[in-house]
Formats: structure tokens, sequence, C-alpha cells
């Protein structure tokens, strides 16, 4: 069963290889959305392997919406000395000095949504072609929708009943002046096919996963940590918790699970338990039942 299991990572390894070489042979200016979280990170791991021993072909590039965690920053510039790659980022914070992008206000405000003003601005900035990201289908409903090669109009918009068939694994990257992809090489992989990967890779990964005491606050059901940029209401207490994150994004939008998961065996026996899937706490996904797809037509990840 063990050797099943990994012969069906090794598949997806391969598969995920090869889409990321086609877009290195189809397009001139690539770049590889960084999050740092543990998808950015595997498809980063992957992209290593697709070339090696030279290096990654194409830049990272990542969107800081200002209200990261600390400990997500850390990770992505000791990553990018290590290896020696070329990092763009993206400040939500340029957006919206340039007034690009208006700040939201109130107990909820988040800039995740002007994550997407700040990516096509800095697509456009450095003419890149095709942004690979670390989507997978089993993490949210409208991702299920998108192909392995996504085509973005000159607006940098998605348009769902408008995609290229993929037949036989042959992927179309023709596109017009102004206009440019998204692809998506971890299309296939589920939540647990990402950690059982890091466990056979050994990859290391942000301090954030693995189970951490935290001062935290709870609004809506949903675990926050505590920041500069959350404003907690006067019936909200403060809490340390034991907890760790599922998914890693926007301080003001990431919610956070209780865990005693240190390893990443726990992680694993924790996420085949579970019910809910990891962006059952993100906050951003339940603004509409629409959210995520709505945001992707508009230029969102």
């Amino acid at each position: 069963m063990v050797n099943y299991h990994l012969n069906h990572i090794k598949l997806l390894e391969a598969e995920s290889v090869f889409i990321l070489r086609e877009v290195a042979a189809q397009f001139e200016r690539p770049a590889l959305l960084f999050s740092g979280g543990k998808d950015s990170i595997v498809m980063l791991h992957l992209a290593r392997k697709a070339f090696w021993p030279s290096a990654i072909p194409f830049p990272l590039m990542h969107i800081d919406t200002g209200h990261n965690f600390v400990e997500t920053l850390v990770y992505r510039d000791e990553l990018v000395e290590k290896i020696g790659a070329r990092l763009i980022v993206g400040s939500v914070q340029e957006s919206i000095d340039k007034g690009r992008a208006a700040e939201e206000t109130g107990y909820n405000a988040s800039r995740n949504v002007l994550q997407t003003v700040t990516l096509l601005d800095t697509i456009e900035e450095h003419k890149i072609d095709v942004a690979m990201g670390g989507a997978r289908r089993d993490e949210e409903k409208a991702r299920a929708k998108e192909r392995f090669f996504s085509h973005r109009d000159e607006f940098g918009q998605w348009d769902p009943k408008n995609q290229r068939p993929e037949l036989w694994n042959l992927f179309n990257g023709k596109k017009r002046i102004g206009e440019h992809f998204r692809v998506f090489p971890l299309s296939n992989w589920t939540e647990m096919d990402v950690w059982q990967y890091i466990y056979h890779e050994q990859i290391d990964m942000p301090s954030l996963y693995f189970s951490h005491d935290r001062d935290c606050f709870v609004r809506d059901g949903v675990i926050y940590s505590c920041s500069d940029f959350m404003k907690l209401k006067p019936t909200e207490k403060v809490e340390n918790m034991h907890i760790r994150f599922r998914t890693i994004g926007d301080m003001t939008c990431t919610g956070a699970t209780l865990s005693h998961a240190n390893s990443l065996e726990d992680i694993i026996e924790e996420v085949a338990a579970t019910r809910v899937t990891e962006r059952g706490s993100r906050i951003d996904d339940k603004r509409s039942e629409a959210a995520m797809e709505d945001r992707k037509k508009e230029g969102y990840f």
C-alpha cells in the first residue's frame, strides 16, 4: 500500500515536471508565483528538479500585502538566498499609495482582494507572459473549473466558459499581444498528496505549519492570530492557543486550527482525519457564495 501511494506521488511529480518544462518551452518570460505557502514551496521544489543541474529559468514573484506573517517573509528570503533565485516583489502598499487600490476599513478589513491589482500591475511591469501558481482542484470549487493552461485576456481576466481543450496533454499557449497565461502544475494534486510529497522529499517548511503557542482571538468561528493589522471588537478576548496553520496568506483573512501536530507525520495523520477543507478557515472565501470565482474572473491567482 505504501509503495502504491509512492508510485502515485511519483506520477504526479512527473506530470508537474512535464508541465513546468512545457511552460519553459512555450513562453518567453515566465514567473513562478511564490507565497511561501506549502503549494508554492512544492512547486519551486519541482521546478528545481525539472531543470537540474541548471538554475530555474524564471524568477519567483511574491505579492506582498504588507500584512504577511513575519515567518513567511523570513522563510522566503532565506530560501531565495539559498537557491540563488531571482525574486520579484509586488507591493500592495505601493498600489494603495499610487491610488491603484483603496484600503478597506472596519473590523473585517483585508488586503487580500487588493492583491489582484498589484498582481496584474506587476505582471505588466515585468512583461510576464505566464505566471505559474500552486492552485489545486480540491482546494476550492472554483479551482476545479480551470485547466492547466488558463488563458487571461488583455485585462488579466479569466472566462471559465471560453477555455481551450487539453486533449492528450497538448497545451495551447498561443496568445495575442497584451494577453498572458496562468499555469497550474499542481492541478491534479490534493492537500494529502502535497504533504505526502513533502514528507518523502523531506522539504523544509515554515514553522507556521507546525503546532505552536500563539496569542489568538476567535471571530465568527475562525481563529485569528493577533496582529497590529487586526482590530478587536469589544467582545473579543485574546487567548494563548496551541495552533497551526493549514494555509498561509494575508494575516487578516487566514484562520488557524487547534492542533498538536509537531511533525510531518502528525500533519499527514491530521489531514487524513479532518473533514474540513484547508480553505474552510479562509474568511475571504466566505464573503459570497462565488467569492473565489468572481475574484479569479477579475485576475486573482
